[in-house]
């Protein structure tokens, strides 16, 4: 193994669409998936500890930890076969404890799990077609039951244990909701879904029998014991506020509330779906999580809301609205909040709330906020930084500063500090950014955007765009090690550009595929790239041409770089290998053992080589590369990797991938080879900052200054204010408390005495009511004693009357007796005669009944012998038919086992010719991709020769025609002499034309000359009023100034005023104080001189600034006068220019008519020259004659074309000019604008003559 060893440190990002993606280890924990690792975070003290995916491992699908927070559960594919590995977390680090993946069942998948509360049991899920559920006794690795889910192909979201049963478990998905229970080996379902079935996308178990169901619809429902008991609907709603677009609208305690659908009354939810459907969406529950209050829901994007129970019902009702707030950096502030939440976990103290996202983000919010934050919806905040949320494409690191910057398909650069693990700048765009390079200062950035190349400045809070360059769709970018160029590519062409001066140097042309990477060696001299199109270039940027090339058109690559010493090139791409190259050929092929390598980075010190792969795993390597396979291998992400750096120092590795993650990695050998780099000096501390910026800050600062100032005068003079009132008030308060406690006293001194009066008083009336009460005794005994003798004898007058009274009741009740004996008698009689003749009907009534069960009885016993001949025979009847199902059984039973056998070895088959197949069409595609590139060669090489053989032909041709042409020129020597004679005469009246013109010309510049004198005494009289005008708003500054100095000092007077008013009471203090304010506000100098001096100070100051008023409007109205004066002279002088320039057109077409004939019969005249020492024959033939005219005419109408074209450019440059300086302000357009001179014309054609 390679002695070069990775360690990963910190990773930026989030997988948000691994199922279960976060939860809490304890309370300052937290557990997520990050590329192809678990991370294990402490949001207190921000380090970061990694659980890596399995070897060879295609990514994680889901996550679970187990209740006692000890075993975390991953569900990954790997080598396309899906494997579960449960992890110890008490461990450190935390070790591998179980590994299924050895399954009797058929699976592809497993999309979600969870343990039970014992944690001895695992529940997993397998994805459609097969949809299982599968419980384990995870420790034995023993499948304990399975049972399907659903046979529809219907999509299932969660499986979950009962929180306080091992064999009660609930499963949900796309209308799927079953409770089943474990029992005797076999799975159970212990529900009936009722009516319609909904697409239940989350639950959570809230109690012992209690779930809570999140549906697509924005629907909650309450089960108890598999029964619905409780429904509400999340609706959206029209934003009447700020702050809310979602309400709840419906609430029930049970279902026996709602008519059925069959009901001719309609139910208030069909009302409100039938009103709202067509213009609203529902919000959908993506995840519920439940805590000791109630729960809490997702409610759409960017929404959780919070349930709690209502105590005297079993219903839930919203108790509090949390929000993601919008992200002030977004380029949609509107959207930013947009983005649903997928999965959420409380802390296990109920104090935290996490939630991850759609868009990769983690948020937080401490409960204890949500309830102060009352009637207004409480938000949410970044548990870390804002994370990428698409794949990131460009990466880039500096020099003098500890930053990372990225950019990624979510339109958004980002630049993060590796020293401190933090987000130091994030900006949002409109566009899609594909490339990135940081200078080494890192003061500066250049981003390569969809539809241009910015260059732009890292200021202390923002990231601003300073030189924007139309370089469309540049997907690689680089700054060289000096700072001073950068490169960037466009399609396939590199262009160069001058950090400096901003401008485009050089543009670097060669490749014919899309260059996709670019690397500068270590003194800038040199540019290597590579591309599509299988080259690979080394650029002399002084010269701009290549130096050294490599082209292998099989393989399209994808990372370049170069050794230190920039001797060795290292190449990686489609073909599985990494290339050394050096001096235009291929040193060594590597092979990269079945992956593609996409990127490749050299350490500075040249010891050290990491490659990254399209599988997300990184390969650290020494230098010189081994021949064998020695390198270490590291799970990092969970895409191929894009780009992958090493700091100056050597001492972090950083890469990118398509899975959004940044991760940073800590290198060293073990060898120790001297890898690491000392730096001579710190990280640079400095920051970019505006001027603007700086001045509105200084400006803020000063305001805030000055208030806090005045704050402070105020709060001061209000407390001196409420001392003394206060002061005086504890006065009053005291005075009266003191008059008050002597009034009291006085009160009960008084009351004292007043009830020593009253208490001999009524000892006084006591003795008197005594004697009386005695003397009242003795009257009231005497009366009772005479008043009992007189009931007494009542009394016995009463009893002799009672004795009477009885003796005549015993009489009266004797008689009685006697009148009721007689009628019982008689009564008794009658009633006799009547039980006789019952009696006798009864024993009638008996003898039928009797007969009637003799009969029963009979028929009884027929049909009871007729059912037992019927039962024997349907029984022999049905025992043969059993005999025969079961003797069929048995051989369909024996056809299966062959039909698996065959079935499981066809299979076999299948999948050996599948691979068989995919190997073949490896093949195919690999022979098709040299077939083409042969083909184009061909193609290549016989158009060469094509175009080789019309050249030749051309030529051919053209030989013979001059040829013919010679002897044509021989013959008519001695016309053209004759009209060159001619020419010559036409050509000097034109001559004397030609000067006049200049003549004129040269006065026109002379007139323009003195216009250009008077505009610049206009502008030095102009400059002047300005100056004047910038001493009186100096002057203007100054007043201002004195006018604040002597607020001030009012206010202070004001402060002292008031402190001598503490002291109004005590006259010779106050006295003290005035005398003071006196000495130090009143100078007695000034006594004398203020009164006068103001007055003519104001006087001269306003009689100044009325003359400087007059001054400016005159010189304001003379100056208007005079340019429309220079504008209407303009205006004539541009139109005599436009006659002129048309004559001189004129004459140039006449000159250069006459010049070409010139030409063509002085041409003439030496090539008849040259050949006339052979033997020419000096007659010409009549025929040829004709032959002379149409080739004349031939040369004439091109010289004119030509002539005429000329003329359009020169026209169009002249008016380009003419707008350029009509949009200088102070310049007078004719003073740029030079016609062309004609004496080098003159010359020409003078020699020419000559």
């Amino acid at each position: 193994m390679s002695t070069v060893v990775a360690q990963s440190l910190h990773v930026f990002g989030l997988r948000s669409h691994v199922a279960n993606n976060i939860f809490f280890f304890d309370e300052q924990i937290i557990i997520f998936p990050s590329g192809n690792h678990c991370v294990k975070y402490n949001v207190d003290q921000k380090w970061q500890k990694f659980i890596p995916g399995s070897d060879k491992s295609q990514g994680m699908l889901a996550l679970s930890i187990s209740p006692n927070r000890r075993y975390l559960a991953i569900s990954e594919i790997v080598q396309e076969k899906p494997v579960i590995t449960i992890y110890e977390l008490s461990s450190i680090p935390c070790r591998k404890r179980k590994i299924l993946n050895n399954f009797d069942f058929p699976v592809q998948r497993f999309i979600s799990m969870a343990f039970s509360p014992d944690s001895k049991y695992l529940l997993t899920q397998t994805s459609p077609p097969e949809s299982n559920l599968v419980y384990w006794l995870w420790e034995k690795q023993k499948v304990m039951a399975i049972i399907r889910t659903d046979s529809q192909n219907n999509a299932v979201y969660q499986v979950s244990f009962n929180p306080q049963d091992n064999t009660q478990v609930c499963v949900t998905g796309n209308g799927i909701f079953k409770l089943l229970r474990f029992a005797e080996g076999t799975l159970k379902q212990t529900n009936f879904q009722r009516g319609e079935p909904q697409n239940y996308l989350a639950h959570t178990w809230v109690s012992e029998d209690k779930i809570i169901v999140g549906t697509d619809t924005g629907k909650l429902f309450l089960f108890e014991s598999g029964d619905q008991r409780w429904e509400t609907s999340i609706m959206v709603k029209e934003p009447t506020s700020e702050t809310g677009n979602l309400e709840v609208i419906r609430e029930s305690e049970s279902l026996i509330q709602f008519p059925t659908i069959s009901s001719p009354v309609p139910s208030y939810e069909q009302v409100m779906m039938a009103s709202n459907n067509s213009q609203l969406a529902m919000p959908q529950v993506f995840a519920i999580a439940a805590y000791s209050k109630g729960f809490a829901c997702a409610a759409g994007p960017g929404r959780v809301l919070l349930f709690e129970k209502m105590e005297e019902k079993d219903i839930y009702r919203e108790s509090r609205e949390i929000r993601i707030p919008t992200d002030p950096q977004s380029n949609e502030r509107s959207q930013s909040d947009k983005q649903d939440v997928l999965c959420m976990c409380f802390s296990p103290s109920e104090e935290t709330l996490v939630v991850s996202t759609s868009k990769n983000q983690l948020y937080s919010i401490t409960m204890s906020l949500t309830e102060i934050s009352k009637g207004e919806p409480a938000h949410f905040e970044y548990l870390m930084y804002p994370l990428h949320s698409a794949a990131i494409t460009g990466l880039a690191t500096c020099i003098r500063k500890p930053f990372i910057a990225t950019c990624s398909l979510d339109r958004s650069v980002r630049i993060w500090n590796y020293e401190s693990n933090t987000l130091e700048l994030f900006k949002e765009y409109q566009e899609e950014a594909y490339a990135i390079s940081l200078h080494p200062s890192g003061h500066f950035v250049v981003v390569g955007f969809a539809d241009k190349l910015r260059l732009m400045n890292l200021l202390i809070d923002d990231i601003r765009s300073f030189k924007e360059y139309s370089v469309r769709g540049c997907r690689e970018c680089s700054f060289s090690n000096g700072g001073h160029l950068f490169a960037a590519v466009s399609g396939n062409v590199i262009h160069i550009f001058a950090t400096t001066s901003l401008e485009n140097i050089s543009n670097l042309k060669g490749h014919t595929g899309k260059v996709r990477s670019v690397v500068w060696n270590a003194d800038d001299s040199k540019l290597i790239s590579c591309g599509t199109d299988g080259a690979v270039y080394e650029w002399n940027l002084s010269s701009g041409k290549r130096e050294t090339e490599c082209v292998l058109k099989s393989c399209s690559y994808n990372c370049v770089t170069v050794s230190p010493d920039a001797k060795i090139i290292f190449a990686v791409g489609s073909d599985q290998t990494l290339k050394e190259i050096a001096d235009s050929s291929i040193l060594r092929e590597i092979s990269a053992f079945d992956v593609v390598y996409t990127a490749i980075v050299i350490s500075h010190s040249g010891r050290m080589m990491f490659v990254g792969t399209s599988v997300g795993t990184i390969r650290a390597m020494k230098y010189p590369l081994p021949l064998q396979k020695e390198f270490n291998e590291y799970q990092a992400h969970a895409g191929p990797i894009t780009k992958m750096l090493l700091t100056f120092d050597d001492q972090f590795l950083l890469t990118v991938a398509e899975d959004g993650c940044l991760f940073t990695w800590k290198v060293f050998d073990k060898d120790g080879r001297g890898i690491k780099r000392e730096r001579e000096v710190g990280f640079a501390e400095e920051v970019l900052i505006t001027k603007t910026d700086m001045e509105e800050k200084a400006q803020i600062m000063l305001e805030l200054k000055t208030r806090v100032e005045e704050l402070k005068m105020e709060n001061e003079y209000q407390l001196r204010l409420k001392d003394m009132n206060y002061s005086e008030k504890i006065k009053e308060l005291t005075d009266k408390f003191l008059q008050e406690m002597e009034s009291l006293k006085t009160k009960n001194q008084v009351l004292k005495t007043e009830k020593e009066k009253q208490d001999v008083f009524h000892r006084e009336r006591i003795d008197d009511l005594l004697d009386k009460q005695s003397q009242e005794l003795q009257d009231l005994e005497c009366c009772n004693n005479q008043k009992l003798l007189l009931e007494y004898e009542k009394y016995q007058e009463l009893q002799l009357k009672s004795q009477r009274m009885q003796e005549e009741y015993e009489k009266q009740l004797r008689d009685n007796d006697e009148t009721k004996s007689q009628a019982l008698e008689e009564l008794t009689e009658f009633y006799e005669a009547k039980l006789q003749e019952k009696t006798t009907l009864l024993e009638e009534a008996q003898e039928d009944v009797r007969q009637q069960l003799r009969e029963f009885e009979e028929t009884k016993k027929q049909i009871e012998e007729d059912e037992d001949r019927e039962i024997q025979d349907i029984k022999t009847k049905y025992e043969k038919k059993l005999r025969d199902e079961k003797e069929s059984n048995l051989r369909l039973k024996g056809e299966t086992g062959i039909m698996r056998k065959k079935f499981s070895s066809l299979q076999k088959e299948v999948e050996e010719r599948t691979n068989d197949i995919e190997s073949l069409k490896r093949e195919q595609v690999k022979l098709q991709g040299v077939i083409k590139s042969l083909e184009k060669d061909i193609l290549g090489l016989k158009r060469e020769i094509q175009e080789r053989d019309e050249t030749i032909q051309d030529k051919e041709k053209r030989i013979y025609d001059l040829k013919k042409k010679n002897q044509e020129l021989e013959k008519f020597k001695f016309v053209l002499d004759y009209k060159i004679k001619e020419l010559k005469k036409q050509i000097e009246p034109r001559e004397d034309e030609i000067k006049v013109m200049k003549e004129q010309i040269q006065e026109m510049e002379a007139e323009l000359e003195r216009f250009h004198k008077q505009n610049t005494q206009l502008e030095l009289n102009i400059m002047e009023l300005w100056q004047k005008l910038r001493a009186t708003d100096q002057e203007m500054h100054r007043e201002r100034q004195k006018e604040r100095d002597l607020e001030a000092l009012v206010r202070r007077f004001k402060t002292d005023l008031h402190n001598c008013v503490a002291y109004i009471q005590e006259p010779r203090l106050l006295k003290e104080k005035v005398r003071a304010l006196f000495e130090k506000y009143v100078q007695r100098a000034d006594m004398v001189e203020i009164a006068g001096l103001n007055t003519d100070l104001q006087q001269e100051y306003a009689r100044q600034r009325e003359h400087l008023e007059r001054n400016l409007a005159t010189l304001r109205k003379k100056v208007v006068k005079e340019s429309e004066l220079r504008r209407t002279d303009y205006v004539r002088i541009m139109q005599e220019n436009v006659s002129l320039i048309k004559e001189i057109n004129e004459l140039r077409r006449e000159l250069k008519f006459t010049r070409s004939q010139v030409y063509d019969l002085e041409a003439a005249l030496k090539l008849t020259k040259k050949i006339r020492p052979q033997d020419v024959p000096e007659t010409v033939p009549s025929e040829a004659m004709p032959s002379i005219a149409p080739t004349m005419r031939l040369n004439e109408q091109q010289e004119t074309g030509r002539i005429i074209e000329m003329q359009r450019l020169e026209i169009q440059r002249l008016r380009e000019q003419i707008q350029e300086q009509e949009q200088v302000p102070g310049f007078h357009p004719l003073s740029v604008v030079r016609l062309p001179s004609l004496l080098e014309s003159e010359v020409d054609f003078e020699v020419q003559t000559k």
